[in-house]
């Protein structure tokens, strides 16, 4: 039986004190109002027009994937959701059911904040023995976080955006040093935030249904939530490609690039659920014997080929560049139809943008985690003081404009003296651990 935790207390001890490098936590004792009440603040959402990416038929298209990025970076207008996220305890484990389907379970800030306390408090409980994560309905794990409201709180003055990425990233830390099992079903879109609230965890499940994409350039960022770590992880440089283009991996494809340990029918996720909370006492291995299991009876794309298999080749030689300059070079030499597609997609993204995440994947690939979100935390609060960030809200969700005004436009423009700003230091406002 199914049933809500609802504590007198919802914050753990060791939960860290404001202006002490860690997040902000809800008030202690007020577990069921902030599971149950109406949200007042605005909230945003990643998926305006996601949908339509179904009814485009080419992966190539330089111009379509452009726009799919574009759209699940764009916010939805103001709603009312009265439990955002689901924290339940069932069975051996606890569920934490990302709620908002008609919004494609898109992160906002408060979700976030529920969400740390009682992970850590079931980490410590001796009851539960794992935790699991997934998004309600069939469209989408979570399709990305909330970008609208943070750039309006910068054009404000107000700092939302030091906490949002603080926050977030902590969270992030808190799912890879979790010391349960984690369990992710990344059933559907599961882009930026929704990554980092996956990707970090010891298992991710992909189904047929899964969409996966870091499309951070397209807007002025860069792929986040710890990309500076798990991409350049990946093989050869297939990590820095994903990075720099925003490509959408589908389905199996997921689980063949290494960013899912299994992949399961979506039919079944509902039975391998039931089946992961009602073992009894399990240990690591226990659940990794049911995954296993449910991964061998899935046959949907198993003798497929992996999509980038054929280009692998090419990704790895184009994009072992050591500047984006010398990459776009490479892609243009190639000539091949893939190679220029390519070419075209990246000439599109922010100029600045390219440049932090090569350097950011390069450095990235030598530090810890933790290093790495640290090292993001100081892209973002300076992204969010520059100018494409807010160029790239103005573009998808004010003027509905495909071709931002990105400043500098031209790739020469940008500096070393630039990027170092963007990776200084923040001294004590840095993100600690």
């Amino acid at each position: 039986m199914r049933t809500v935790q609802v504590q007198e207390s919802s914050a753990p001890d060791s939960r860290p004190e404001e202006g002490a490098g860690g997040p902000l936590w809800p008030a202690r004792g007020r577990t069921r109002e902030l599971l149950t009440d109406p949200c007042k603040e605005r909230q945003c959402t990643a998926a305006l027009g996601l949908s339509e990416m179904w009814r485009l038929p080419s992966r190539f298209n330089a111009f379509k994937r452009t726009h799919i990025i574009l759209q699940h970076l764009g916010m939805s207008k103001h709603t009312d959701a009265a439990e955002e996220v689901l924290l339940e305890k069932e069975g051996c484990g606890g569920v934490i059911t990302l709620n908002r389907p008609k919004l494609l379970n898109t992160l906002t800030f408060n979700m976030i904040q529920r969400i740390y306390p009682q992970l850590k408090k079931w980490e410590q409980d001796p009851g539960t023995f794992l935790i699991l994560i997934k998004g309600a309905g069939d469209k989408a794990f979570c399709a990305g976080g909330d970008i609208r409201v943070i750039s309006e709180s910068v054009k404000a003055k107000q700092k939302l955006f030091e906490e949002f990425f603080r926050v977030e990233y902590s969270l992030n830390n808190a799912i890879a040093s979790c010391q349960k099992p984690f369990v992710a079903l990344m059933n559907g879109i599961t882009m930026g935030g929704g990554v980092g609230v996956s990707i970090h965890g010891k298992f991710r499940v992909a189904t047929e249904k899964t969409v996966f994409a870091m499309p951070e350039t397209a807007i002025g960022l860069f792929p986040d939530v710890g990309g500076g770590y798990f991409l350049p992880r990946l093989q050869g440089k297939l990590g820095f490609f994903l990075a720099l283009t925003g490509f959408r991996l589908k389905g199996r494809d997921v689980h063949k690039a290494g960013l899912a340990t299994h992949f399961v029918d979506s039919e079944e996720l509902d039975l391998l659920e039931k089946d992961l909370v009602t073992l009894n006492a399990p240990s690591k291995e226990n659940i990794a014997h049911v995954l296993e299991t449910y991964h061998a009876k899935s046959k949907i794309d198993q003798e497929k080929p992996f999509i980038l298999e054929e280009h692998m080749d090419k990704i790895n030689s184009c994009f072992s560049g050591n500047t984006i300059e010398q990459i776009l070079e490479n892609l243009q030499q190639d000539g091949s139809s893939f190679a220029l597609e390519q070419l075209k997609i990246m000439k599109k993204m922010s100029p600045t943008s390219l440049k932090i995440s090569l350097r950011q994947l390069t450095e990235g690939s030598s530090k810890t985690l933790q290093e790495v979100l640290t090292m993001e935390y100081r892209l973002s609060q300076a992204c969010m003081r520059g100018h494409d960030f807010h160029e790239g809200v103005r573009a998808v969700l004010i003027d509905k404009d495909p071709s931002p005004k990105w400043k500098p436009a031209d790739l020469k423009d940008v500096t070393d003296e630039d990027l170092n700003q963007y990776f200084k230091s923040l001294g004590s406002n840095d993100l600690k651990f």
